[in-house]
């Protein structure tokens, strides 16, 4: 036990210095939001990853994996998709309009994107932000909570005040920088984890049986790539869903920010293949550690989640702790920490740009020093965090069924569906207005909890719809608002002034 404290004193430690160092080089309001815009591609590339995954990998796929079997490995699809087209596709243009207007928060993209002639756009779009970060942040909470409970048998309470208070201290003093460079870090920490441990785990399987003769005989369904049942209706819409995941990849806040903090754009040439690869090599081994710990923990006849924890959820802690020395283990307890903070800290960082930067300052302080605008920053961010705390304690009193897994997903589909629609078109259609933007992301933002609270429940195609998840028809739902209402309303004027900002080389 007193080596995984002393692992975990490390990790810390160095967290607290990379805030310490990072406080050094806050100067404005552009260092503490974006770095300056001068990070280069490992730094990016690692922190868009680290952001992108948190909890739901390292505890939330591996124990989709147990649950579901090699038809888990359709996350990985939509995943890569998403991933690569954001890099490949979207990332340089994104980059070259938020430099030529100055941009350090989405929402001052879409302003300037849309010649806004009132607020409305830049209240939506930080309400928005502010609702879903506080709710994704609170299961990143709860899933800390879990981790020191599942590695430390603490208290739930115990461990989620405890990642709760670490993260916000060296945000508080480093701001983006410190977050920037403590994802790569722990970004670094979770590929390495995630990459060694089913290799470790198949090296040490010893019995006469091999993985997949085991695996049928625990259940044929998890060798069928379709699922339980096979093709069938039921099983498309949930891998729909699956690989729905994806599109939260394509103009998240939390990762696009990334794109405006890099150096220049060949960085990106260079970092998209590094963000690709590390998403396809992670989230096989999430799956498979997964697969890997059904195989080990449980037999024929066995409800896995009576061995391995709600939704499978428990399923990387018992293998680390059977297959790794003990030394190891408390490696892997600072891995799933980087997973769950590096998300963390970045989205508080999202949230608290959103209240000040876009709300307080643009809309009634246009004038105000940027020394004042930094501190508030660092009073938001402790504000907002307090507001996910609470909600992830609330969550777990009221909800003790819930899943990591699925309450990530919430979180991460509400910011998906209000924004991703609204980059995408606002990058690719020059027709596209403000009038239509405005309804994609009130579209995106009330349709997801329609699809999940509401649509699920409808007898005949509720059941398909609850498999589907909300990312998807929240999503299209978006797309389609912002097309008609931009084909209802044109803007020949904005179209002018857009065109001549793509074609513009600056």
């Amino acid at each position: 036990m007193l080596s995984k404290y002393l692992i975990l004193a490390l990790y810390f430690g160095i967290l607290f210095l990379i805030g310490y160092l990072s406080s050094k080089k806050i100067k404005d309001i552009k260092d503490y939001y974006v770095g300056g815009k001068k990070l280069g591609f490992w730094v990016v590339a690692f922190s868009t990853r680290a952001t992108g995954e948190s909890a739901w990998l390292l505890l939330g796929l591996t124990g989709l994996g147990a649950m579901v079997g090699i038809s888990g490995y359709w996350v990985v699809l939509g995943e890569v998709l998403g991933v690569g087209i954001a890099w490949f596709l979207m990332a340089k243009r994104f980059k070259r309009l938020s430099d030529k207007y100055d941009s350090i928060t989405i929402p001052d993209y879409l302003v300037s994107r849309f010649r806004t002639k009132s607020h409305l756009l830049r209240i939506i779009a930080s309400t928005a932000l502010s609702v879903f970060i506080i709710i994704y942040v609170s299961a990143q909470i709860d899933a800390t909570g879990s981790a020191f409970e599942s590695f430390f048998q603490w208290n739930y309470y115990t461990g989620a005040l405890t990642g709760f208070a670490i993260v916000v201290i060296y945000i508080f003093f480093g701001g983006f920088i410190a977050v920037a460079w403590s994802d790569f870090f722990q970004g670094s920490l979770m590929f390495l984890g995630l990459i060694a441990l089913p290799l470790v785990a198949l090296f040490t399987l010893n019995s006469g049986v091999s993985l997949t003769q085991g695996l049928s005989e625990i259940d044929p369904s998890l060798l069928n790539i379709w699922g339980k049942g096979g093709l069938n209706a039921l099983n498309i819409a949930t891998i729909l869903g699956y690989a729905f995941i994806g599109l939260g990849f394509m103009g998240s806040p939390q990762i696009f920010v990334r794109f405006m903090s890099i150096k220049n754009k060949s960085e990106i040439d260079k970092g998209r293949w590094v963000a690709v690869v590390y998403t396809l090599l992670a989230d096989i081994a999430a799956v498979s550690i997964g697969i890997i710990g059904r195989y080990i923990f449980t037999d024929a006849g066995i409800e896995p989640e009576a061995v391995l924890g709600n939704n499978g959820q428990d399923v990387l802690t018992h293998l680390v702790q059977k297959v790794m020395p003990t030394f190891v283990v408390g490696f892997y307890i600072a891995v799933v920490l980087a997973a769950i903070m590096s998300t963390v800290d970045s989205l508080l960082v999202v949230a608290s740009s959103a209240i000040i930067r876009d709300f307080y300052q643009q809309i009634f302080h246009p004038k105000m020093e940027v020394e004042k605008l930094t501190g508030l920053s660092r009073k938001v961010t402790l504000l907002m965090a307090l507001a996910a705390l609470t909600l992830a304690l609330v969550v777990a009193i009221t909800t003790p069924e819930r899943t990591i897994f699925w309450f990530v997903i919430f979180g991460w589909s509400g910011i998906a569906a209000t924004f991703c629609p609204v980059i995408i078109l606002s990058l690719f259609w020059k027709s596209y207005t403000e009038s239509g933007a405005i309804a994609s992301m009130i579209v995106g933002f009330i349709s997801v909890p329609i699809f999940k609270f509401v649509v699920p429940s409808l007898p005949g195609i509720g059941i398909y719809f609850d498999k589907i998840a909300e990312l998807g028809p929240s999503f299209l739902l978006a797309m389609l608002a912002g097309f008609v209402v931009s084909k209802w309303k044109p803007d020949a004027e904005l179209r002018r002034w857009v065109e001549a900002d793509f074609d513009s080389k600056n």
